[in-house]
């Protein structure tokens, strides 16, 4: 064998074992469990319009209004779920994003409503500040903060234009990540994708567009885009996919810097999409709260081999983070023989790909992927001492959930992880059931030791 082929082998093995070290995974093990039921629902203020005393009027498939409640049955595509539309009040459901706080509870959010602007116009945009009380495994709201645009931030006319109280709906943000800081709240939002800022009391303050360098991204719903009269005309530029904006929004460990990452990779001008080590990349793009303006910079987050979207974001100190990664696959069984012709009695596509990856991004890679450290497997936690409350089997507990939106540290050994139950519409854990909102606490040690 040549020197040339040892050296050649060497750093094949070399790029291998890197490769290999990327993927290295972690055990979890499941410490407590704490459940919201799906059927929780919330008055809306006195002061909101009657339009908001009531939701899910415009999830039919025709998009017409059903205004008498619970008429119209919840779906999971062809499976019906066993809770209806219209509610009396607003869902708390979808929860998508947390943040763990020093007295031991949570902020989160509930996203647009009810999966798109075209079906959300009633659903109010909620933030939830709540405790896990882990021992009787239930989810405790502490406080619920309606958002709102009294001073007329919003850069474009909301569904509440007109009303003496303008709260603010889905509609008109699509709000996924959440970041509590000293006077208020930055949320990630997709639509746009936009930062906004909101008051401690809900008032919107700032809607900021995104940038990466001198580029201005935009999806298909961003509010600025206009469809041309001539269907010969060039159509309105957008790269980003629908739904592809910020589920993720990290705030750096001094305060200083906000961290957005992207669901979906941007489109470059020959319409391919960013990539990273041949992988399909996520942009993280780096935010200064002083003076509410991007940096520059920005780093690629490559998916992995099954990964297509991210669900949440969080630092863990100055330059590593947690960010969880996953499939558009629900349930585990039974599967489907033709996901593109389902049935009634079986799930699509299994779920199989939920992942919390550990990752670095350190000065040395901007611009270029994050380093990934390692992961934990959601669909194979270690339950030994039986701690699930639902889920799982024996000596597991498992989360496959279409979306799993909220990661965050606890303490130096401990994350909490939930999902978002996409109220009424998905269903996971039976057929037929629609999905609770989970909580769980993980133990795990090793993971966030990790270098």
């Amino acid at each position: 064998m040549t020197r040339t082929l040892l050296a050649s082998v060497a750093l094949l093995a070399l790029t291998t074992l890197t490769a290999h070290a990327a993927e290295k995974e972690f055990p979890a093990k499941l410490v407590q469990h704490a459940i919201l039921p799906a059927n929780t629902m919330i008055a809306a203020p006195a002061d909101a319009a009657a339009h908001l005393q009531t939701s899910g009027k415009f999830t039919t498939a025709d998009r017409k209004r059903a205004d008498g409640l619970g008429t119209v049955r919840g779906n999971d595509g062809v499976r019906k779920t066993d809770l209806s539309v219209p509610f009396d009040g607003q869902p708390m459901q979808g929860f998508s994003g947390i943040k763990a706080m020093e007295d031991g509870t949570f902020w989160s959010l509930s996203d647009n409503g009810f999966g798109s602007k075209a079906n959300s116009s009633d659903a109010m945009l909620m933030l939830h500040h709540i405790r896990l009380n882990w021992e009787a495994g239930k989810v405790e709201p502490v406080e619920t903060v309606f958002l709102s645009d009294p001073d007329r931030k919003a850069p474009f006319p909301i569904v509440m234009e007109g009303a003496e109280k303008r709260y603010l709906t889905g509609a008109d943000f699509d709000v996924e990540s959440i970041q509590p800081v000293s006077d208020g709240f930055w949320v990630g939002e997709e639509f746009g994708p936009y930062l906004l800022k909101f008051s401690r009391d809900g008032r919107l303050t700032d809607v900021i567009a995104t940038k990466v360098g001198e580029t201005e991204v935009k999806s298909p719903d961003n509010p600025t885009l206009v469809v041309p009269a001539n269907p010969a005309a060039k159509m309105p530029v957008f790269n980003l996919k629908r739904s592809g904006g910020y589920e993720g929004l990290a705030l750096s460990k001094d305060g200083t810097k906000l961290y957005g990452m992207l669901e979906g990779p941007l489109f470059k001008d020959d319409g391919s999409i960013e990539k990273a080590e041949d992988l399909t990349a996520l942009r993280v793009i780096e935010f200064d709260i002083a003076s509410k303006a991007w940096t520059g910079r920005s780093w690629l987050y490559p998916l992995s081999a099954g990964g297509e979207a991210i669900g949440d974001f969080n630092m863990l100190d100055e330059t590593t983070a947690l960010v969880i990664e996953r499939d558009n696959g629900a349930g585990t069984g039974p599967i489907c023989a033709d996901p593109k012709a389902p049935t009634p009695d079986c799930f699509a596509v299994q779920a199989k790909h939920k992942r919390i990856y550990k990752i670095e991004m350190s000065e040395e890679t901007v611009g270029k992927a994050v380093r990934k450290i390692g992961f934990i497997d959601l669909m194979k936690i270690a339950d030994p001492d039986n701690r699930k409350r639902q889920g799982g089997g024996d000596g597991f507990y498992d989360m496959p959930f279409v979306t799993i939106e909220n990661v965050d540290r606890v303490d130096a050994t401990h994350i909490v992880v939930g999902n978002d139950n996409n109220l009424p519409f998905s269903a996971a854990r039976a057929l037929d059931k629609t999905d609770d909102n989970e909580f769980v606490l993980l133990d795990v040690a090793d993971f966030l030791a990790a270098k």
